[in-house]
């Protein structure tokens, strides 16, 4: 795997354009912080990429784990990179605004290394299912498969609403699904496998037990935002304000009689 090169990185001057467009003050830190790793290791790969994507033969049996890492932040062109973090500049300020950004963070972090993984275990199943161990050699860079899975998180978090895919009206719930197929059908270059291992932890997360492990083991975080959790709590407001950066896993939804109880046996307590 070679990076595709066609002289000026025209993609990389449109997203500088999308984010000056946006305003960097208008962006989340982590997403900002993200986004801008990539554009630097796009600049300045830390290795070639065939050093870098994940596959099962180098990430498993060459137990070359680093690759878990190396593989998300890096993109084989200009337009790779520019539709990825296009993406992420609109999924990550609504899902970071809405989490926070310890725990958005915290989410980027676990989704990347886990996607590589759960990548492993789909091409290692294919392999095996067809025998055909070519699928153990294919080899993926890029952050679109933690993109889907943002992409199942935003859907959770903002229910609700119609994506285009193809000019076909599709309930946001079920988008994730159609666009990995148009993607594939429309780009064969693309990693299937890839898109669909994000949209597997996407759902780990949102309906299994993804979410319950990584809020056991962040437990000692939880201090980042009490003071925040507190005055949205007392104000009322649970979906529409903008959240402050801090760490926490948003409440389920409570209905007004709830909340009222829940604050009058706060104030019994004191």
């Amino acid at each position: 795997m070679q990076r595709r090169r066609r002289g000026v990185d025209v993609g990389l001057i449109l997203l500088l354009s999308q984010v000056f467009q946006v305003g960097l003050e208008n962006i989340p830190p982590v997403t900002l912080g993200t986004l801008a790793l990539n554009v630097f290791l796009f600049l300045k790969p830390l290795k070639p990429l065939l050093k870098v994507c994940i596959n099962v033969d180098q990430g498993y049996h060459q137990k070359d784990w680093q690759r878990l890492l190396l593989a998300p932040v890096h993109h084989a062109d200009d337009w790779h990179l520019y539709f990825n973090m296009v993406s992420l500049l609109w999924k990550g300020i609504k899902l970071e605004r809405k989490l926070g950004s310890v725990l958005f963070g915290y989410i980027i972090a676990v989704f990347s290394v886990l996607i590589g993984i759960v990548y492993m275990v789909l091409e290692f199943a294919l392999a095996e299912l067809l025998n055909d161990p070519s699928y153990k050699m294919n080899c993926a860079v890029g952050f679109s498969g933690v993109l889907f899975a943002l992409k199942v998180l935003n859907n959770h978090y903002h229910p609700g609403g119609t994506s285009n895919i193809m000019g076909i009206p599709v309930s946001s719930r079920y988008a994730c699904w159609l666009e990995l197929v148009a993607i594939h059908l429309c780009s064969p270059g693309t990693s299937f496998a890839g898109h669909l291992a994000g949209i597997l932890v996407g759902l780990m997360y949102t309906l299994g037990p993804l979410k319950m492990l990584m809020k056991a083991t962040a437990g000692g975080f939880s201090y980042f935002n009490y003071s925040a959790r507190q005055r949205d709590y007392y104000s009322g407001s649970h979906s529409n304000e903008r959240r402050p950066y801090g760490f926490w896993f948003p409440p389920e939804q409570l209905s007004e009689e709830e909340v009222r109880r829940q604050r009058l046996n706060r104030f019994d307590r004191w």
